[in-house]
């Protein structure tokens, strides 16, 4: 019943959470959770903004310990610069048409 020259694809799903944070590895390419998408920076993103600040023996992130990618002062700082921006919009507009 089985055709012996039937090919089998090579198909495999491999998937690693750290134990430590709960990242999510598939294939060996981090996920990030809730969305399932991945970046070529994603490793060194959560490196920076998790593991190196709260990562231990239970970190399985290979770029643990690396600087560079996204950090809390970068987002904290892109943030500030939104509202700053937004804020003189609005400042900027008032000044020119508050009187209408």
């Amino acid at each position: 019943m089985t055709d012996p020259d039937r090919q089998f694809s090579d198909l495999k799903l491999e998937r690693k959470e750290c134990e430590k944070c709960g990242a999510t590895w598939v294939n060996g390419v981090h996920v990030w959770r809730g969305t399932g998408s991945s970046s070529d920076s994603s490793e060194l993103d959560l490196a920076g903004l998790v593991c190196n600040q709260n990562g231990n023996h239970q970190c399985i992130n290979p770029k643990k310990g690396q600087t560079g990618g996204q950090t809390w002062e970068y987002r904290a700082g892109y943030i500030d610069g939104m509202i700053k921006g937004k804020s003189d919009a609005m400042k900027e507009l008032n000044d020119n048409f508050g009187d209408l």
